[in-house]
């Protein structure tokens, strides 16, 4: 896994800034015209391939193989674009998804 950064090396001031601007000059104001843009957030937990007749035949109760191992990472995809992996957790009751790796620029084909 050299493609991902381990999210320690993140530190909670890590930012980019354009160039010639110091992260002093930089507020959360600066960013409030993103806040209300819609992105789509994906947590993959395998993948499978079926022809349209297997497809017909699932049902309730049917059991889909995946392409992932137990325990095995999964991906996290931002609008359709590899950025993260993860693990599944539970919390409250519910399923979500820590994640474990950041996925640099450029190397999300992996």
């Amino acid at each position: 896994m050299s493609d991902a950064l381990p999210l320690d090396e993140f530190g909670p001031t890590t930012a980019l800034t354009p160039f010639g601007e110091s992260e002093e000059d930089k507020t959360a104001a600066d960013l409030a015209p993103v806040f209300d843009v819609p992105v789509s957030i994906s947590a993959v937990l395998g993948k499978a391939q079926l022809s349209v007749a297997q497809l017909l035949k699932l049902g309730a109760g049917s059991i889909l193989e995946l392409d992932r191992k137990v325990g095995e990472a999964i991906d996290i995809y931002v609008n359709n674009r590899l950025v993260a992996r993860g693990e599944v957790v539970i919390v409250d009751e519910r399923l979500g998804v820590t994640m474990t790796e950041i996925i640099k620029d450029g190397d999300s084909a992996a």
